[in-house]
């Protein structure tokens, strides 16, 4: 069939531009979708897929590897850190132990004092007004402080040991602008009673003298650290704190001295000072049967409370930090030597002439006295030095030396108390070569110990021979007095038998019935005792002219002999100055005391 011809010309008419275009884009808005893209899309989703999962694989052997390295290989050492981050050591303040006496009388104790600073750009009263209600309280003047106010803003310091009664009166008030920071000072009762004895403490609550110093380690209380849990902000957990926390023990640390007689001891010591002018003086008391002291006294002290103002010299207790030479105090225990040693007996009798040569030199007695033929009991009565002298003689020098040695000269006595020296004694070699040394030491000089040695070798007069070891700490012991600690005591030795002691002891009764020490005397008591009036040796050899150590020693009860008491006095000044008159009512007022104190009951009936 023939196509029409009018179609055919149609189909061939020649078309515009605008024409062409919108039968491209007819034809373009018709094609199938899949003409847009011919390449195949399966390998590259693959491959893509393949990429992920390497990728989360690889991610989880990563986090797999870094837990293991953190639970496994460093968990104990991040479970510590974390503990440590959480948990707080605390250590809280404890105050240091108190120390009391014999009878618990508080001698040293921790109170709370304040330090107070004022800050006048934080007052809401006027400076004058707030000048007027500190002043009386911080005992200064209102207008001193009103300048002192007026010249610095802040930091004004009013007080750096407040007490905790005065401060609260400043809490009182309420006034803004004042900064009172809390801490614990050292304080003495007693004041200067006891100073010698228990010492002080510096700023830093270090113990510097006394048993503060010597028993710093009893005194300083043991307390543990606690771990505490904390917040996140830092803040404790207290319901996590463990059980008594943070209580402590109630510990103090008794003393075997006894307040009372102390304070005797004191006054009496100062009363012959005073009237002496002396330079200084000491008074101790010992218990012979287990050597406690119940007094030890020296003046001049101080006041432990305001040691900043004190001597430093006086910081160091001079009974047992100074050497001196005893003197006749030393008699009797030569008596003793010769008495164990069987060279005299105690009915032996010598004759004094009133002076004796010893090689080139001549001895003679104090006033250049002489007694005649008199028996040892004389000896000591008068403190024949001539006496003394021939009763040595008998003795091997060798012999004599090691019964030196054996009483503890040469060497340091072992007390508590701290700063204790060694005394003196020559050489052996230089003593039994020269016939002057024993001689000189028969009554006394030639060599040197401190006055609480010479009180330990006379306990072994007192209590059958043994030498005791003097000391001032009885313990640590509770509020209700039970005893919890006592320290370790050397055990006494026994110098001398029971015999030679009594024998010796009723002999230094006759001294105080009929000799020097008559002033000692106490009506109704047995009381031995010996004088002593020593020359002072000079630094550069012999003796200061006119310079003497007067001293008295007693023993009491003699029928049951138990107390030794020492009074010294150094340098006293004027006339009439001996033993017998400076130093022996000292003695005597404090055997006096002790005899109330221990209820000593009298050894025969007193006569009215």
């Amino acid at each position: 069939m023939q196509k029409s011809p009018s179609r055919r010309r149609f189909r061939n008419l020649p078309k515009t531009e605008s024409q062409k275009r919108g039968r491209q884009r007819t034809r373009r808005r018709f094609l199938p979708a899949f003409t847009l893209n011919s390449e195949p899309q399966t390998p590259n989703l693959k491959y893509r897929l393949l990429i992920v999962w390497a990728v989360l694989i690889v991610a989880g052997l990563g986090l797999s590897l870094k837990l293991y390295n953190l639970q496994i290989a460093q968990g104990p050492k991040l479970k510590e850190k974390a503990r440590n981050q959480q948990m707080v050591n605390l250590r809280p303040f404890v105050p240091r132990r108190q120390v009391i006496d014999r009878n618990r009388t508080v001698l040293a104790i921790d109170r709370p004092v304040y330090t107070v600073y004022a800050h006048p750009k934080l007052f809401s009263k006027s400076n004058q007004k707030v000048a007027e209600l500190l002043a009386p309280i911080v005992d200064k003047d209102v207008t001193e402080l009103k300048n002192k106010f007026d010249n610095k803003k802040s930091g004004i310091l009013l007080s750096s040991a407040m007490p905790e009664e005065i401060a609260n009166q400043i809490f009182a008030l309420r006034l803004n602008g004042l900064e009172l920071i809390q801490k614990y000072s050292r304080f003495y009762p007693q004041q200067d009673l006891v100073a010698e004895v228990v010492g002080y403490v510096n700023l830093d609550r270090r113990g510097q003298a006394g048993v503060e110093y010597s028993q710093e380690k009893l005194l300083e209380r043991s307390v543990q650290a606690v771990r505490l849990s904390r917040t996140g902000n830092g803040s404790l957990m207290p319901d996590y704190a463990p059980d008594g926390f943070p209580h402590s023990e109630d510990l103090q640390l008794q003393l075997t001295i006894d307040s009372r007689l102390q304070r005797v001891a004191r006054a009496a010591l100062k009363e012959q000072m005073d009237k002496y002018s002396a330079k200084r003086g000491a008074v101790i008391v010992m218990d012979a049967w287990d050597g406690s002291l119940l007094a030890l006294a020296s003046l001049p002290s101080y006041n432990p409370n305001e040691y900043s103002k004190a001597d430093i010299s006086l910081f160091k207790n001079w009974t047992v930090a100074d050497l001196y030479e005893p003197g006749s105090t030393f008699k009797p225990l030569n008596v003793a030597i010769a008495l164990e040693n069987g060279v005299i007996t105690a009915n032996d009798t010598f004759n004094d002439s009133g002076s004796i040569q010893v090689g080139d030199r001549t001895i003679k007695n104090a006033e250049n006295k002489s007694y005649g033929r008199i028996n040892i009991a004389q000896i000591l009565q008068h403190s024949s030095n001539i006496g003394m002298v021939q009763i040595i003689q008998r003795l091997q020098p060798s012999v004599y030396y090691g019964w030196l040695e054996k009483l503890g000269l040469g060497q340091a006595v072992s007390t508590d108390l701290p700063f204790i020296v060694a005394s003196q004694l020559k050489s052996q070699e230089k003593f039994i070569a020269s016939p002057i040394e024993p001689a000189t030491t028969s009554f006394g000089q030639g060599f040197s110990l401190t006055p609480l040695q010479l009180v330990q070798m006379h306990g072994a007069l007192a209590n059958g021979g043994k030498l005791v070891t003097p000391h001032v700490i009885k313990g640590l012991v509770d509020s209700k007095n039970q005893l919890h600690y006592t320290p370790t005591i050397p055990e006494p030795r026994q110098i001398f038998s029971a015999i030679t002691t009594q024998q010796v002891v009723e002999m230094m009764e006759t001294v105080v019935d009929e000799g020097s020490g008559k002033a000692s005397q106490i009506p109704g008591y047995r009381i031995a005792g010996k004088t002593g009036t020593a020359q002072i040796a000079g630094r550069s050899g012999g003796y200061v002219s006119g310079a003497y150590v007067t001293s008295f020693l007693g023993i009491m009860p003699v029928e049951a002999p138990r107390y030794v008491v020492l009074a010294l006095v150094d340098e006293p000044r004027g006339v009439n100055i001996y033993g017998s008159t400076v130093a022996a009512p000292i003695a005597k007022a404090v055997m006096e005391a002790l005899i109330t104190i221990e209820q000593i009951p009298p050894s025969q009936a007193i006569r009215q």
